[in-house]
């Protein structure tokens, strides 16, 4: 029962990434909603209505018909603009800013609710417009229907007001950058207030059993409940191989086993990896860091050249860096302090070095992001960190980009100031260091 939960949120969270979720769910409410409009019209709530309150009541069949068929053509026309809209959006996040984006976006859930509001009442008015029946010479008007129709509509104007607004502000770089640090703080700070103390470590995972995944995708979430119940079970310990959100090829080693497995123990583990065609930052906040790295290229790019968005990057991407500083290399899943599950995750210095050589490849010939570059790696050797080792990585980080920008800087002055100003921030940790 517990893998098949698991397995059902998984599924679910995949598919609500999907820009139709939604706007297909709402759609069938609209349809819902008809025919039980539908049923009280028969139980004769517009004569009721039409008694207590005839100026609500469309009593003319031509007339509902026409308000119906008019509110309909209305509300595809809108449809179709706000649709045009989402394109635009994407098409232009895509192209200034990086492709990664696009499956944020898409999972905006204001835009699919809005535009699922639209979609269950063009399907509400279509099938109250077909309820409307010639009886000899009048026709059977639905009138409580139709208001419900007209006031669903006016709901629809508000909302596509309300989404020209948001979707004016989410294609602004600063909410988008917003948006990624805030999602990936979120589940750093999740991952970070999960993690136990050191107590008993791993066993070495070298000579254990290894096993092959069977499919292709990005490794997106793990039922670490199941595999340690698997694990006490079996009697054994698992060591899952590849980062999460790396893509995974068909035939690597996907995980190792302390104790042989059979095919239906196989089996049992591999049901509860989950593999994804794309990456979401709620599941993985190393995507986070990737995500602002490569605005930071694009906004440095020959043909965008935008030093401001870059430097507004950074100052996210230090935050996040910062934070990071307080996170175990290592993940051990346990029990009751005893370890089961060991998964591997991007060391600080592999995550930094990766961030660093992208930046560095496109912003070591401008003075003012290598001061910023420079300023933001000061700030996280003042920071509290989980491993020491953490800020020699930062150190070795300040000294390549200070060798890289006096390559690619010409001008003698510009090398003197970077020079003193990371001997200033040198001088300035070793004092502090003295102090204590």
């Amino acid at each position: 029962m517990k893998k098949l939960f698991y397995r059902s949120l998984s599924f679910f969270n995949t598919i609500e990434s999907k820009i139709a979720f939604y706007p297909t769910v709402l759609a069938l409410l609209g349809i819902f909603f008809a025919f039980l409009l539908i049923y009280l019209e028969s139980l004769g709530v517009s004569k009721y209505l039409l008694e207590k309150a005839p100026i609500l009541v469309v009593d003319n069949g031509n007339t509902a018909m026409t308000i119906l068929s008019a509110l309909i053509s209305g509300l595809i026309s809108v449809i179709v603009f706000s649709f045009s809209m989402v394109m635009l959006l994407l098409s232009q996040a895509s192209n200034n800013y990086s492709p990664r984006l696009l499956p944020g976006l898409i999972s905006d859930r204001k835009h699919q609710i809005i535009l699922g509001i639209y979609l269950s009442t063009i399907l509400y008015n279509i099938f109250i417009l077909f309820s409307i029946q010639p009886t000899g010479d009048k026709y059977q008007i639905p009138g409580f229907s139709v208001l419900i129709g007209i006031l669903g509509t006016v709901i629809c104007i508000y909302a596509f007001i309300y989404f020209i607004h948001n979707i004016s502000q989410s294609i602004q770089i600063s909410n988008i950058l917003k948006k990624i640090y805030t999602q990936s703080k979120i589940r750093l700070t999740e991952v970070i207030e999960k993690e136990t103390p050191h107590l008993s470590p791993f066993p070495d995972s070298e000579d254990w059993h290894e096993y092959h995944s069977e499919k292709n995708g990005y490794l997106q979430n793990i039922s670490y409940t199941s595999m340690i119940g698997f694990s006490k079970e079996n009697d054994t310990k698992l060591h899952i191989l590849p980062y999460k959100g790396s893509f995974i090829l068909s035939g690597i080693p996907l995980f190792k086993s302390q104790k042989e497995l059979g095919k239906k123990q196989v089996d049992q583990v591999l049901q509860n990896i989950s593999f994804a065609r794309e990456e979401l930052v709620e599941d993985n906040y190393v995507l986070g860091f990737k995500q602002i790295t490569e605005i930071i290229l694009k906004a440095m790019s020959p043909g965008i050249n935008d030093p401001g968005t870059a430097i507004n990057a950074i100052d996210y991407l230090t935050e996040l860096l910062a934070l990071r500083m307080q996170k175990k290399d290592i993940n051990v899943i346990r029990k009751e302090e005893v370890p089961y599950v060991k998964i591997n995750t991007v060391d600080f210095k592999d995550l930094l070095y990766q961030v660093m050589v992208a930046i560095r490849t496109y912003c070591k010939h401008d003075v003012t992001l290598c001061q910023k570059l420079l300023v933001m790696l000061h700030y996280l050797l003042q920071q509290k960190t989980y491993n020491e080792d953490y800020y020699d990585n930062i150190k070795e980080e300040a000294a390549v980009l200070l060798a890289d920008a006096k390559e690619a800087i010409t001008n003698p002055t510009d090398i003197d100031r970077l020079t003193n100003l990371a001997k200033t921030f040198t001088f300035q940790l070793n004092h502090a260091a003295k102090n204590e």
